[in-house]
């Protein structure tokens, strides 16, 4: 049991890292086709496919050897085509060692190592505040990830041969639709956290039922209601507690089936090819219209799930039921919520007129190596001292990024309030940071205009130096329809539309157009990346709302692609009564974007009645 448990939280680890440099490396965010990609990530889902041509224990050692060196591939690499070779390698590997596991492990085994496998990635993942100890350097880094890999190869040396009671194929099968609805049920859990500390216990509670699930007659039935309804929940409101109770009751009640077990390493690979159909379904939708709700992918997955377990379980279950959960539900609680516990930045008010403002497409916080820079873009920011922050391409919990929350960790560098703004869905926008008041907020959605990826603007008003600021903070993704919306939303907040009431279809005075400067009773900036150059069409549009480019009288320097800039589309825009005394845009590695940073100084501006 355990050696599946550290074989399996090895391959989370490593999946953690092979899925977010499909984006970043070899997909190059946007740049490659998202079906060359599902190509790719398929070939090594399939190579394992092979397996059935090795003895099962050489499967299990073999592959258990190439897992090992390519998770300490990945801690000595830092990114690149390594580290995209090394962590393609290592799923791979897993995979052969769990095929390897299917065929020797007895069948008591298998649903609590796959359950404490799962439970020790989530845990350990949110006990490290997200950011994995293959993100990290120094010594106590290498000698966690020695320790562990070290546990786990004494633990193959001593691997028994194989059994004469394995799990049933419906049972292994399971693995594959668990590590999806339990990764993303971690990761959508993990921003509603913050706002509901109460939820955490929810969640730990979760994962220890997942460990030591109770079993009464029907059980099978209520745990496939369960993790069905339970999925259902976590899409809508983001709390996955039930997900891994469904989990964990289904994997209990496959293998208490009393008929013989029948293909285990097939149900394994079917499983895994189930995960990354899922991933790929649910994720494609950002880049690609499929026609139909990307949600009912991941309930599909859960219904398969849910029809496998099903499928020739025993109805007549003894009642069982264990006070280990409870105790077990504290400590992981405990250890989850520790790294979250901390006291919210105080309010600071600025007397002075002048404040700087830093724009930021942050591509979920990888940098052009591939590797996790969410500390290395707080540590820059925090050395400009900036008293607002704008960010784009926000991830609070992606599964296909590793399930980090970008947001926090920034915030927490930085030492200010966080504000965040959904916008492709529940953990993934656009987020605004400062510490200065912000006296009102709201995010407006933007027209989707054809493109399948959604779009908000987060508006604010806040105050310098005794006087109001509109921010409008955008990540335009069809310019085209969304521009007009946004010099809307920009108008009406200048004539002094509070934040809510401000939005593109609000019918306020400046609403329709007309000029921006007549009336005007608060300057406004609005910033981002904006997916439009200066001489396209739509920055006419936006300059029609009264804004203006400081960039342009101030060398006007090439913000993207990041790594050899030729042209701008991150932008920091001005309506009236703003100056800027200073713009520039610093060569940074930590996205493929650069940031646009802007000193301002409020000129004059009617904000009287």
């Amino acid at each position: 049991m355990v050696l599946l448990a550290l074989g399996l939280a090895l391959l989370c680890e490593v999946l953690r890292v092979f899925l977010p440099s499909l984006i970043t490396l070899f997909g190059r965010a946007g740049e490659t086709p998202a079906e060359l990609m599902g190509l790719y990530a398929a070939a090594w889902f399939v190579l394992p496919c092979l397996a059935p041509l090795l003895r099962p224990r050489w499967s299990l050692l073999g592959g258990a050897a190439v897992l090992v060196a390519a998770r300490l591939g990945l801690q000595a690499f830092d990114g690149g085509t390594p580290q995209l070779a090394l962590a393609s390698a290592g799923v791979s590997a897993g995979l052969f060692f769990l095929y390897g596991c299917a065929r020797t492990l007895p069948r008591a085994a298998v649903p609590t190592g796959i359950a404490a496998g799962l439970a020790l990635a989530v845990t350990v993942h949110l006990l490290l505040d997200g950011v994995d100890l293959v993100w990290r350097d120094g010594l106590l880094a290498w000698s966690a990830v020695l320790t562990l890999c070290a546990a786990f190869l004494a633990l193959v040396r001593q691997a028994p041969p194989p059994s004469g009671d394995l799990a049933p194929g419906t049972a292994w099968f399971l693995l594959g639709p668990s590590l999806l609805l339990v990764g993303m049920s971690a990761g959508l859990s993990t921003a509603a956290w913050h706002d509901r500390p109460l939820w955490l216990a929810a969640f730990a509670l979760g994962l220890a039922l997942m460990l030591w699930p109770p079993a009464f007659p029907w059980s099978v039935f209520v745990y496939a209601a369960l993790l069905c309804g339970g999925t259902t929940v976590m899409l809508t409101t983001g709390q996955g507690a039930l997900v891994p109770v469904g989990v964990g009751g289904l994997l209990a009640a496959a293998v208490r089936h009393e008929r013989a077990a029948t293909r285990p390493g097939a149900g394994l690979l079917g499983g895994g090819l189930v995960f990354l159909v899922g991933v790929f379904g649910y994720y494609a939708a950002y880049d690609m219209d499929l026609g139909f709700p990307n949600s009912v992918v991941v309930v599909l997955v859960a219904l398969a799930a849910a029809a496998a377990a099903g499928a020739g379980a025993t109805v007549k279950e003894p009642v069982s039921l264990s006070w280990r959960p409870l105790v077990a539900a504290v400590v992981i609680a405990g250890l989850a919520l520790a790294p979250w516990w901390r006291v919210s930045p105080v309010v600071r008010e600025k007397r002075d007129a002048s404040f700087t403002l830093v724009a930021y497409n942050i591509r979920m916080g990888f940098g052009l190596d591939g590797r996790l820079s969410l500390d290395e873009i707080a540590a820059w920011a925090a050395g400009e001292r900036p008293d607002v922050v704008l960010l784009s391409e926000v991830d609070r919990g992606w599964l296909l990024n590793g399930g980090h929350d970008d947001l926090d960790r920034i915030a927490r560098g930085l030492g200010m309030r966080a504000y965040f703004a959904p916008a492709a869905d529940r953990v993934w926008g656009d987020a605004l940071l400062t510490n200065l008041p912000v006296k009102q907020l709201a995010s407006h959605p933007l027209g989707r205009h054809g493109y399948p990826t959604l779009a908000q603007a987060q508006a604010a008003v806040i105050e310098v130096g005794g006087r109001e600021v509109g921010i409008v903070n955008t990540h335009l993704q069809s310019p085209p329809g969304q521009a007009p919306e946004v010099a809307a939303l920009v108008r009406n907040l200048a004539s002094g539309l509070s934040a809510d009431e401000a939005g593109p279809n609000a019918t306020g005075p400046m609403s329709a157009g007309g000029d921006a400067k007549a009336g005007a009773r608060r300057p406004v900036v609005l910033a981002g990346d904006l997916n439009t150059r200066p001489g396209d069409p739509e920055m006419r549009v936006l300059e029609s709302a009264g804004l203006s480019d400081p960039l342009a009288a101030l060398g006007d320097p090439a913000a993207s692609p990041a790594e050899a800039p030729v042209d701008r589309i991150d932008h920091v825009l001005l309506t009236a009564g703003m100056a800027a005394e200073s713009a520039e845009v610093p060569r940074l590695p930590y996205s493929d974007h650069l940031p646009v940073k802007v000193t301002m100084r409020i000129t004059s501006v009617d904000q009287e009645g």
